[in-house]
């Protein structure tokens, strides 16, 4: 039987290995029948995503720095001119001075705090902008937040700040693109152990703090965040846009951890 995706094509960004989110959401489309396109950053990452997008029949992989306005628009045109049109996208980048993710928030620095913002929220806006001409007939993106956006997370820091802005430029970039039927969201899980992750300080406290007070006792899975993306990216979310879905077990509804844990 056609899956939920059949005939429907798609540009994955962000995938870093088989544990990446992006990964997840990746797998479970092409489960569903999508035709995948992937864009990496650099020889080394390339390398890394060869052998998956070969696992799921993908032979469209563009080299992209989400930060270079000419390598934006030659990954677009292959895109153009391969498929001539464009279904939806997953966005999965985001970028911070590993340095810069310990400690106080106060000490960031101005020259991360606008490289943050640029390749973590900006690079969304402007993919959107190079995506929206080949969605010509409606389409969905999504991308990745977290709850560190609203609430004050141990070492997150600047990413906070960022991915506040990256949901905020989903909700207007919704509004912008309804009416040609272009549908915006975002996924929000809770920790999940990638490589993105463990670039946090205290990544693995914060992992075992949330799956043990999660309403659910347990933080998501990539095949759950994945699911959640396939809605979004099929006919079944055809009226859900400007979302911020979070997929974290529940803990984003606590005010304070369990009381077998205070």
């Amino acid at each position: 039987m056609p899956g939920l995706m059949t005939g429907k094509r798609g540009l994955v960004m962000g995938v870093a290995n088989e544990r990446s989110i992006a990964w997840g959401i990746a797998k479970a489309l092409a489960d569903e029948g999508a035709e995948l396109a992937f864009s990496y950053q650099g020889e080394a990452f390339g390398k890394r995503l060869q052998p998956l997008a070969d696992s799921v029949g993908s032979d469209i992989l563009v080299d992209v720095d989400v930060t270079d306005d000419a390598s934006m628009d030659a990954a677009f045109e292959v895109l153009a001119d391969r498929w001539g049109s464009l279904d939806f996208v997953v966005h999965s980048i985001a970028y911070s001075d590993k340095n810069e993710l310990t400690g106080r928030f106060v000490e960031t620095s101005r020259a991360n705090f606008k490289n943050s913002l640029d390749i973590s929220c900006y690079s969304f806006v402007d993919v959107a902008r190079r995506a929206r001409p080949l969605m010509t007939n409606g389409g969905a993106m999504m991308t990745l937040t977290y709850m560190g956006s609203n609430r004050v997370q141990p070492n997150y820091n600047v990413m906070g700040v960022a991915k506040a802005a990256l949901e905020s430029a989903v909700r207007y970039l919704a509004n912008d693109l309804g009416p040609e039927g272009i549908r915006v969201n975002a996924i929000s899980p809770g920790p999940m152990k990638t490589l993105a992750g463990a670039a946090i300080g205290g990544a693995r406290k914060t992992y075992k703090t949330t799956e043990m007070n999660a309403p659910l006792r347990s933080n998501a899975t990539l095949e759950a965040v994945g699911g959640t993306a396939v809605y979004l990216a099929s006919d079944h979310g055809a009226f859900t846009t400007g979302e911020i879905i979070r997929v974290d077990g529940g803990y984003h509804v606590l005010g304070m951890m369990q009381a077998e844990n205070l």
